[in-house]
């Protein structure tokens, strides 16, 4: 059978993604993959570049996804399945057009591994993501911010004359659109992935690409490249090379031999057939191969400490087996951004399917020969050379126009069409996904100013475009917020405060009054930063009580206004304007253990550590904790060494008493390092 695309659905247990923070996110973030290198850190010229090429000064013009919970209810979620007689492979296009399942027919097979439940994590540039499946990451370093996203789906020819599924959308951090074009051709084990990203600006854009694929993990599993050495990252902000797969005593091609989560960025030699695979103890398991654009593989892995076992366990339920990921991208790591010209394009063709190899020869002693195994089977079932053709013959028909949609996504791309007029041949972005959000947006550019209401929580523009637009408006309360938003995200920050000044002084009220409380937190400025965030609290409160349908908006900013404002008072020495601040959202705030965490931080900063120790003991969870994030041992630690310390002076030996008579408990142990 050709493939055939069809509609389903599926019934998951799923936390809802609840609303997007209303704050602007100005701060580039809690980044767990930063590096610091040494003097004596040799890197290729090329790695070296990219390593510091167009880093994200914050996530603006997305939003931080942080209003989901734990409390998981039966939900059904929209699918497309292409299918022919070998493979059936499930999408979820809304939520980041993830590749849910691949199940190979004749052996009966599931080659993913397929999450059971839907549970989001702070694992993306803008918080929510889940665990499974196959994740298309695009932006910057890190999990795209589409990842919980719908994007636009539609069935159109493959170049083999059955269906194909195509994925598009516009991805506004470094504003370009792309397309992920998936089908099976008649007869083959392989699904076939052709991804194009075009930069359709007068000037070089920054590019990440990494195609994510989660495999199922057991102490057989073993994880194989064509490669002898790897880039290692660990969460202690290294970066360093690496034999493989001998490293430090152990044999890291099996992911439970390491301890700690961990990255291996493989060398892959140039010219090289580049792929990757997971093989279980009987040799079967998953291949990944494509053209050569894409030339990077890596592993990554949580390893078999209580940490990692931990966070297996929060992103997925109990019971359920570990994974371990292994991914394709663009450039050496996934620390690299790869600029794209004007009017350039990256395109590529992946393929993914499974492989039985002779499970003696690649469980072997000797690395050579098990990739040799790999590399003949692989090529075998599916010659480079097939992949090349498959390629060429996809080329053509990535410029086809989708005749039948089958999912919508965001209206961002059609009004970036609206502004600039181009022209995106395959990739529509109609005028008829143009909705609420981008609607003021629409104002400015066909009148040439914002509506005239004062700013509310909502989406914003940042790009240099819509800067000049903003600068060239009317002023007025509204345009000056968001023109401050531009300018910061520029990295004009005198000029973005002058902004925000101007809009406050025209009766902006809270959020101008916020970005000024970041501003201040940045510039060193704590007494100055408490000041601001007590000031935006308070008009944030009297919004919230006012009668009419803004108030439900107002609501829910204050709640994200006191996670913020509570550590800004601490760090003033502020303690009981942040108690009160805290007491008197007990009755509103939404039922979140960051709240729990904030207050057993104000009773520790008011001196008592056996209040605080109680909340630790009653039991909370962080639903949004964010990666790498070490906030709860370190709130664990300090109020151990204030028990153990007992009024006096917390001493080195003080703190190595505290660690050992108060070791962290495993619910509250996320660290992804070591202590």
């Amino acid at each position: 059978m050709a493939t055939s695309v069809r509609r389903t659905t599926l019934t998951l247990p799923a936390a809802p993604l609840g609303p997007d923070n209303p704050l602007p996110a100005l701060r580039a973030g809690h980044d767990p993959h930063h590096i610091e290198l040494g003097p004596d850190t040799r890197l290729p010229a090329d790695m070296a570049r990219q390593l510091g090429y167009a880093p994200l000064r914050s996530i603006l013009p997305t939003r931080m996804r942080d209003g989901y919970g734990r409390a998981r209810r039966s939900t059904d979620v929209e699918a497309l399945v292409l299918e022919n007689d070998r493979l059936r492979a499930t999408v979820l296009p809304g939520l980041g057009g993830r590749v849910y399942s691949l199940h190979h027919k004749p052996t009966g097979r599931e080659l993913l591994y397929r999450n059971p439940v839907l549970q989001p994590a702070a694992f993306a540039l803008n918080g929510a993501w889940f665990s499974g499946g196959i994740e298309w990451n695009i932006g910057a370093t890190g999990h795209t911010t589409l990842t919980c996203a719908p994007l636009h789906a539609a069935r159109l020819p493959a170049p083999d004359g059955g269906e194909m599924l195509r994925l598009w959308e516009w991805e506004r951090l470094r504003d370009l659109p792309f397309q992920v074009d998936l089908w099976l051709p008649d007869g083959s084990d392989f699904l076939h992935v052709g991804v194009r990203i075009r930069n359709p600006h007068p000037h070089t854009v920054p590019v990440y690409w990494w195609s994510n694929t989660a495999v199922p993990e057991d102490e057989g599993t073993r994880v194989l490249a064509p490669a002898d050495e790897a880039w290692h990252f660990g969460y202690a902000h290294t970066l360093r090379r690496v034999p493989v797969p001998d490293s430090e005593g152990a044999d890291r091609s099996y992911p439970l031999r390491s301890e700690y989560p961990a990255d291996y960025f493989y060398d892959v030699p140039e010219g090289a057939r580049g792929w990757i695979t997971s093989l279980g103890a009987d040799g079967r398991g998953l291949v990944q191969t494509s053209t050569g654009t894409l030339r990077c593989r890596k592993l990554f892995l949580w390893g078999a400490g209580r940490a990692g076992r931990r966070w297996q366990q929060w992103l997925t339920a109990p019971g359920t087996g570990g994974y371990a990921e292994i991914q394709a991208g663009l450039a050496r790591t996934q620390l690299e951004h790869v600029p794209l010209d004007a009017g350039g394009e990256f395109a590529w063709l992946e393929a993914y399917g499974p492989l039985e190899t002779d499970a003696a020869a690649v469980h072997g002693a000797d690395w050579a020969a098990a990739r040799g195994e790999v590399a003949a089977r692989l090529e075998a079932v599916l010659p480079r050379a097939d992949v090349e053709a498959a390629y060429a013959a996809w080329r053509p028909y990535a410029d086809h126009e989708p005749k039948e949609s089958l999912a919508t996504g965001s209206g961002w791309g059609a009004l970036e069409v609206a502004r600039a007029g181009l022209d995106l041949p395959g990739t529509p972005f109609e005028a008829a996904t143009l909705g609420a959000e981008q609607e003021p947006w629409l104002t400015l550019l066909t009148t040439g100013d914002l509506p005239a209401a004062p700013p509310a929580p909502g989406p914003a523009l940042v790009a240099p475009a819509w800067r000049e637009l903003l600068e060239s408006a009317a002023p007025g309360p509204a345009t000056d917020y968001h023109l401050g938003l531009a300018q910061w995200h520029a990295g004009d920050r005198a000029q973005a405060v002058r902004s925000w000044e101007r809009a406050l002084a025209q009766g902006a009220g809270c959020l101008p009054l916020y970005c000024l409380a970041v501003a201040e937190s940045v510039a060193g400025e704590p007494a100055r930063a408490a000041d601001r965030y007590a000031q935006a609290c308070a008009v944030a409160a009297r919004s919230a009580s006012d009668e009419g349908p803004r108030a439900r908006a107002w609501q829910e900013v204050l709640p994200a206004l006191a996670r913020e404002a509570v550590p800004a008072l601490l760090a003033a020495d502020r303690t009981a304007e942040a108690a009160q601040l805290l007491a008197g959202l007990r009755q509103t705030a939404p039922a979140d253990g960051r709240f729990a965490l904030l207050t057993a931080q104000v009773l520790l900063a008011q001196g008592q550590p056996a209040a605080a120790r109680e909340i630790f003991d009653a039991g909370f969870e962080i639903a949004a904790l964010r990666e790498g994030d070490e906030v709860l041992g370190d709130t664990w630690y300090a109020i151990a060494e204030q028990l153990v310390a007992a009024g006096g002076p917390v001493t080195e030996d003080v703190r190595a008493t505290a660690r050992a008579t108060h070791p962290l408990p495993e619910r509250y142990d996320y660290r992804m390092r070591p202590a």
